[in-house]
């Protein structure tokens, strides 16, 4: 039975309750194929109820806004499953950031490791064209590949400051050069005793192989380095600082992509980390292990 209209306009509440349902469900649920509502699409999936008056999308717009619906965006999110071992995980990372400063005062260096992967040096078919009045820069949508690199990098956690290498190739090996050649002269010139890794379970860190090389390392430094490791829980990529640092990197260095050559690529990957660290500062981390707990604690299979 249709819902009767009391005044021109104005529609019962069930009426407006019934489309807040609408929105609040899945479009598949309600048999309709497509990923996500929109305003006109909940107006049409309205329409085609016998028992529900016509309503005009900007009336199903304006009751969306009141409730602070927006059924056409969404976040990704990740279900843990195992929330007492990625809190075990988790934990020495979290406190470690927290006490990242007065670790470094005391002799111990907290650095970030990781790799961004298959960089491309993209060369567009014209060069980009600067902004002017009226209109943005331009960036060709046609390009040549001129070949990929790795970039391999080490956040400071202390102090903001970034190291990085490029290679050709994402291996084990590749990983331990940077290591070797990059992040061990800089504990050296620091004068730390001890430096802390962050790293997460990525093949290119190879953990039984990686522990067993630092322990090498450490003869090789003639016991001046000592070296401890923080494995990251799996599927947290969100908790490694490196990867907020990869993604301004990616937004102020490499958007839009216009490279040559793979050494220009090189080259505008040493002038940013370069310019970078002029003024790098600590990233202002919140995340606390309380935090953690408290959303662990919400409910079984936390979805973060």
């Amino acid at each position: 039975m249709l819902l009767a209209v009391e005044h021109r306009g104005v529609f019962p509440p069930q009426v407006r309750a019934q489309v807040t349902a609408i929105a609040c469900s899945l479009p598949r649920q309600q048999t309709v194929p497509l990923s996500r509502w929109s305003r006109s699409t909940l107006a049409r999936q309205v329409a085609q109820d016998p028992s529900l008056p016509h309503l005009s999308t900007s009336t199903v717009g304006r009751w969306l806004k009141a409730e602070r619906l927006r059924p056409w965006r969404y976040h990704s999110w990740q279900h843990i499953h195992h929330p007492e071992t990625f809190l075990r995980r988790a934990r020495p990372v979290l406190d470690a950031y927290l006490q990242a400063q007065t670790l470094l005062q005391r002799g111990t260096w907290l650095v970030s490791l990781d790799e961004k992967t298959s960089i491309q040096a993209r060369e567009g078919e014209q060069p980009p064209r600067p902004a002017c009045p009226g209109k943005p820069a331009l960036n060709e949508a046609r390009y040549h590949r001129r070949g990929a690199r790795h970039l391999f990098a080490g956040l400071s956690i202390a102090d903001g400051k970034v190291y990085g290498s490029c290679r050709e190739r994402k291996r084990f090996l590749d990983f331990q050069s940077f290591v070797h050649q990059v992040i061990l002269p800089e504990a050296l010139h620091r004068q730390v005793q001890t430096i802390i890794f962050i790293l997460d379970n990525g093949t290119t860190h190879a953990p039984k192989q990686l522990e067993r090389w630092l322990q090498q390392q450490e003869g090789v430094c003639d016991l001046r380095l000592h070296f401890q490791v923080l494995w990251l829980p799996p599927n947290a990529s969100w908790l490694d600082q490196i990867e907020i640092w990869f993604s301004l990197l990616q937004r102020h260095c490499l958007q839009p992509n216009h490279f040559v050559s793979t050494t220009a690529l090189e080259t505008a990957l040493r002038d940013y980390i370069a310019s970078y660290n002029q003024d790098a500062k600590p990233i202002n981390w919140t995340y606390t292990v309380e935090k953690l707990e408290h959303k662990l604690a919400q409910k079984p299979g936390t979805n973060l």
